[in-house]
């Protein structure tokens, strides 16, 4: 997330943020040697040989600045300039993205001087900042967003943001500042095996330069499939996922019996496969609500230690019970000593405890040795996109209203600042459950829910 972090007026420099930042030397314009990000610069030389193509010729005027190098400048540009045009363009010494060296100010090279003001320079920038996003740079301190960045329009201060964060900020018109607030999504991943959650999470995390990151529902290293991940202000919805129902196909070994009550654990037993198990009786008779005991390697706390980590100690602790429902079983395959089956199942149902209970219905013992998560609520996993592919930009990027199976109703100004601020509103709209407020410029402000007459606030998005 070092691309994206903010330095501002209200987010100064840290002298620790330097460890994130790897320098290296080159040239400025003038011939002085300085300073820049890696891959800042790397990025750079990409898209200022795109603009020589065009015939576009832009070289640095400044990019990396130390605290007090920015002090010192500002010191001379007041001397120079003025308070007025300092308090309009020029930080204070810990409040430069300078300091990071992903800024970097540019001029164009108009006849045989290169510029960075008038109006010649000013058109060509015009051309030059669409693409911009295509090396993953952001204009900082675009045209009406003063109040939000602190600063008045800077054509020819960009900065490194990464390719997809630079899309997303160009296409939503956001300054950084409204990306790293306001911005939520949500993707569809197909999780491979051999890889966690919380590894998936924390790629996207870093893809998109954005803290706020979750899931909604572990899927076990071994297992892959659906695995729904919320982004920024999406994970505000997150609860509202983890009930949808979920899909899997299973396949279970027979005959053994391990730790984890899957193939990756330590064997506990091995024993003789019955000859003539009735797997389909098995699967129906739990083709109910019951309380299903909680797997022992899983997250689960109690008393606020994960229960993988009482098992790693060797301690011993009850396991917790949640009742769950099985809503669909059926047998898709059955071999000598294997099977596989298909199950629709509710929220905080394991597999593996699933498969644990029908074998010890049926007197016998065995493993989940594959699992494929196939659906979550309405998203299935032709929906999804691989990491590799959302890794490479290919990601597909869905709102909430289009995840959330609620109404969604723009509303006047009136309503949206009552909204905004969290007030109740009346129930005009016959709403069942929840619904979805959004403005006339299709921002997403709140998510209501019904309260007899009257609608209140569930979630905010101010």
């Amino acid at each position: 997330m070092k691309s994206t972090i903010l330095i501002n007026k209200k987010n100064p420099w840290k002298d620790q943020y330097s460890k994130y930042f790897n320098l290296m030397e080159t040239y400025d314009i003038y011939g002085n040697l300085v300073k820049i990000e890696e891959n800042t610069y790397s990025s750079y030389l990409k898209l200022k040989k795109y603009l020589e193509e065009k015939d576009i010729l832009i070289g640095i005027t400044s990019c990396y600045r130390s605290v007090l190098d920015q002090r010192v400048l500002r010191e001379e540009l007041l001397k120079e300039r003025g308070e007025e045009y300092v308090s309009k363009y020029v930080a204070f010494d810990t409040e430069s993205e300078h300091s990071t060296g992903l800024a970097i100010d540019i001029a164009v090279k108009i006849g045989d001087t290169y510029l960075d003001e008038g109006e010649d320079f000013y058109t060509l920038m015009e051309e030059v900042h669409p693409i911009l996003k295509d090396f993953g740079f952001i204009l900082r301190y675009p045209k009406d967003k003063e109040k939000i960045t602190g600063y008045s329009y800077e054509a020819w201060h960009i900065r490194y943001v990464g390719k997809i964060p630079a899309s997303i900020i160009f296409e939503k018109n956001y300054t950084l500042e409204e990306y790293l607030e306001q911005f939520g999504a949500v993707l569809y991943i197909n999780k491979e095996k051999n890889r966690t959650s919380f590894d998936v999470v924390h790629e996207i995390s870093k893809l998109y330069g954005i803290k706020r990151v979750g899931h909604t529902g572990t899927l076990d290293p071994m297992a892959e499939g659906v695995l729904i991940v919320c982004i920024g202000q999406a994970c505000k919805i997150v609860e509202l996922l983890t009930s949808k129902e979920k899909e899997y196909i299973a396949s279970v070994k027979l005959g053994v019996l391990t730790d984890t009550l899957d193939i990756t654990g330590n064997i506990l037993k091995e024993e003789k496969i019955p000859k003539n198990l009735d797997i389909v009786g098995g699967l129906e008779f739990f083709h109910k609500t019951y309380l299903q005991e909680v797997p022992i390697y899983s997250s689960v706390k109690v008393n606020g230690k994960k229960l993988y980590e009482y098992a790693r100690s060797g301690k011993s602790v009850e396991l917790p019970k949640k009742m769950v429902t099985i809503y669909e079983i059926s047998l898709l395959e059955q071999n000598e000593d294997s099977f596989t089956f298909k199950t629709l199942v509710s929220k905080g149902c394991y597999i593996r405890s699933l498969i644990r209970d029908i074998l010890e219905y049926l007197n016998t013992i065995g493993v989940m040795d594959g699992l494929v998560r196939t659906r979550q609520g309405v998203v299935s996993l032709s929906d999804t996109n691989t990491l590799e592919e959302v890794c490479n930009g290919e990601g597909i990027l869905h709102s909430m209203e289009e995840v959330l199976d609620y109404p969604v109703i723009k509303v006047s100004k009136e309503l949206e600042f009552q909204i905004k601020n969290g007030v109740s509103i009346p129930d005009t709209w016959n709403i069942c459950d929840k619904v979805i407020f959004k403005n006339y410029e299709n921002q997403l402000l709140g998510i209501y829910e019904k309260y007899e007459n009257v609608l209140k606030t569930w979630k905010n998005f101010r």
